[in-house]
């Protein structure tokens, strides 16, 4: 029998080895056909007397990446669509489908012969889960073996068995840790943890696992076994007495309840440990099939990873324009920001120019790079060698004739419009004239700046977000004379460099920063309103930001703060900035020197290590303070993520960002939007643009103009549109497939 995804082949010793190497993808991933072949060869290896077990291993690099979550996508649509016809029989459409893959792993796991998961390289989700379905697994001894059930960080969990077999192959302690978190094992880590029964040489990889099964691999799981007990112990017992009350307060305290599906991977846990393993798994797919039907996992299914794939497959990418194969990239400027840029870059495998005004500054770039790879080698994470290849792709210097030959320059100098005019003017005049030059700017609009160039359509903006190394997010930006091919090249360097591209068009602030801005704003106004410090960080945490406003404006600075504010009323003049919030940063950095975390002391006092940061006392006696029992707290987290919302609304109706999912997936990468919602156009289309629009309202009448709702979302709310109606991003049919 032949397969499209999969071949079988028995040796002599009578064991087959499946491999899986989908013909049309980069990586494998389950599908319908997918799971429909392994079926068939399940039935085939139990069917056929010559074959005394089975190796399940991959054709590819990696092993696999899990299921194919727009099958998720499309099994939601149907049953959306039958739910308007007969509730129950969706209902029950939808059970059924949720339980297919963990019942196709039942079936293999007491198909009555054993079968060994060869794992050569990444493993994730529902591939792990087939894995631990498996009576032997093997892993490769490679740094590119990675195992894990991520699907937390997308709105679901591990429905396939992920949350039963776990805690009973490791303690509870460690299984609800690494559900609940969807962190990557090491195959040393697995085998630690008893996932994991051997680790092979590469080589060796698949007689290691065909050894198992001549060795007498029992094709009969522990749990199936009369009298197996659960390692560490049962749940009402001393262990489980400690652990539980305390997993749920900590869930409570990391998610504050927005996240579903971790707080029903503890429910999968605790009641499945309970009862017999088949009923186990029932209760898993009824979990499994309820949290699917929530706001939350189709919100983030769609951005974090459906929308996030394609925009990392360059989804707005000019089409027509050859891909560009960077043999050499200038970094002008090799302070915090361009020594960052140089180090992704190298890290990539790029040569690398970093151009400084003198060969000191440029070589202190460089040693940026030196402590950021000494550091990944000093926690195992890098090795000397790559280490010494790195650095031997940036070239220091202070020579502008060095960046003959670039394919494309990024400028990353002091943000001041005549510093980045001498360099652009220096830097063209020794570039090819096929070379891109783009600008990291954050605030100078992009289409000025292409007015130093004497090649405008090869001008953008490419801006980076601190630190560059840790920041996924890339915001290019284009001019009024941008072409498609500087277009081209900037998404072909981000994505080179593995970061998220997303394109915006000329304005002040562009996407992110205007957004973030907007944060921090209504922040400061409740400062003077009274409300006390920590409940608006709390506040922020609890609505599903990262940071609180006031942390993050640390961070920032609060003197660049001030800057931007006074730059601000230059531009736009004195009403553009209200003077309240101006008092407030004015008193922070003129009377009190609180610059932020940089200089130890802003919102937060930053106490020598180990100590941690905390609010500043004296925040209180600035303004006269409220009664906590006298502010609305849900009010403040609503503020908080409406006024962001509303300013990314903005945003698209002003046709600075044209495609929901950058906006979404922007919002999320740059400043940790409350990734629970999808991101912040997401999180108006799950409310409703009706309601949202009542609640701006609302808000507008307490609060003041800046939660004026746009005319763009009134019109919506008036029709009753969502954003991926209105803009719909594949309204061209332009979509790059996940892999």
């Amino acid at each position: 029998m032949s397969y499209t995804n999969f071949t079988l082949d028995t040796d002599a010793d009578g064991i087959a080895l499946v491999t899986w190497n989908m013909p049309d993808r980069s990586m494998n991933v389950f599908t319908e056909e997918v799971m429909n072949e392994l079926d068939k060869i399940i039935d085939q290896v139990v069917a056929d007397a010559g074959i005394k077990g089975a190796v399940i291993t991959s054709g590819k690099d990696s092993f696999s990446g899990g299921a194919d979550l727009t099958m998720l996508q499309k099994m939601l649509a149907v049953f959306a669509r039958e739910k308007t016809k007969d509730p129950e029989k969706a209902a029950k459409l939808l059970f059924d489908n949720a339980g297919r893959m963990g019942g196709l792993w039942r079936k293999l796991e007491t198909s009555g012969k054993p079968w060994v998961s060869a794992i050569n390289g990444t493993c994730m989700g529902g591939a792990f889960e087939l894995s631990l379905a498996c009576h032997g697994r093997v892993a490769a001894d490679s740094d590119k073996v990675k195992m894990a059930l991520p699907e937390v960080k997308v709105g679901i969990f591990p429905g396939a068995g992920g949350t039963q077999r776990v805690p009973r192959l490791t303690d509870q302690q460690q299984a609800l840790q690494m559900l609940t978190s969807g962190q990557n094992l090491s195959p040393q880590k697995a085998k630690s943890m008893g996932l994991i029964h051997e680790i092979a040489e590469p080589a060796k990889l698949i007689e290691t696992a065909k050894a198992m099964i001549r060795n007498g691999l029992k094709a009969v799981q522990p749990w199936d076994e009369k009298g197996f007990k659960l390692p560490g112990g049962q749940i009402y017992s001393p262990a489980g007495f400690n652990l539980w009350p305390p997993a749920i307060a900590i869930l409570r305290r990391e998610t504050y309840g927005n996240y579903p599906a971790a707080a029903a991977i503890l429910k999968c846990v605790y009641e499945g440990l309970l009862v017999p393993f088949d009923t186990a798994l029932r209760i898993e797919q009824r979990y499994f099939t309820e949290i699917m039907q929530t706001r939350e996992a189709a919100a983030m299914i769609r951005s974090l990873f459906v929308s996030l794939q394609e925009l990392n497959k360059g989804a707005r990418r000019p089409a027509g324009v050859p891909e560009t194969k960077f043999k050499k990239i200038g970094i002008l400027g090799a302070g915090f920001m361009g020594a960052g840029i140089a180090y992704v870059t190298a890290k990539a495998g790029i040569p690398v120019v970093l151009l400084d005004r003198d060969i000191e500054s440029a070589t202190k770039g460089k040693a940026h790079s030196d402590s950021l790879v000494s550091d990944q080698v000093k926690k195992g994470r890098a090795k000397p060698e790559e280490k010494d290849k790195l650095l031997s792709l940036i070239t220091p210097t202070a020579d502008y004739a060095d960046l003959a030959g670039c394919d494309l320059v990024v400028e990353a100098v002091f943000e001041d419009s005549a510093v980045k005019k001498a360099a652009t003017e220096q830097a063209e005049a020794v570039l090819k004239s096929s070379a891109i030059f783009a600008s990291n700017t954050s605030t100078i609009p992009i289409t000025g700046l292409a007015k130093n160039s004497t090649r405008p359509k090869n001008f953008i903006g490419i801006h980076f977000f601190s630190p560059v190394d840790k920041m996924m997010l890339v915001e290019i930006i284009l001019g009024k004379k941008t072409g498609d091919k500087a277009l081209a090249t900037a998404i072909d360097f981000v994505r080179a460099i593995k970061k998220t591209p997303i394109v915006v068009n000329d304005t002040r602030g562009f996407y992110v920063n205007r957004c973030v801005l907007r944060y921090m704003s209504e922040a400061y106004k409740m400062l003077i309103e009274g409300v006390p410090a920590p409940m608006i960080e709390n506040a922020a945490k609890a609505a599903g930001m990262p940071v609180g406003p006031l942390a993050l404006t640390d961070e920032t600075a609060i003197d660049l703060a001030q800057k931007i504010m006074k730059q601000t009323i230059r531009d736009l003049g004195d009403k553009a900035v209200d003077p309240k919030q101006m008092a407030l940063i004015n008193t922070m950095v003129d009377e009190h020197g609180r610059f932020g975390r940089k200089n130890g002391k802003g919102f937060y006092d930053y106490p020598a290590k180990p100590a941690k940061k905390k609010l500043w006392p004296g925040l209180k006696d600035l303004y006269p303070q409220l009664a906590a029992e006298k502010v609305d707290y849900e009010e403040l987290q609503q503020r908080l993520l409406v006024t962001i919302a509303l300013e990314a609304a903005r945003v698209m109706e002003e046709g600075i960002v044209t495609d929901p999912r950058e906006a979404d997936v922007g919002s999320i990468l740059a400043f940790g939007f409350a990734p629970y919602t999808g991101g912040a156009l997401s999180y108006i289309d799950g409310i409703g643009a009706k309601r949202f629009v009542k609640i701006a309202r609302d808000l507008q009448k307490k609060y003041g103009a800046e939660f004026k709702a746009p005319k763009l979302l009134i019109d919506m709310a008036e029709k009753g549109e969502t954003f991926y109606q209105r803009f719909d991003p594949y309204a061209k049919g332009d979509v790059k497939q996940a892999a």
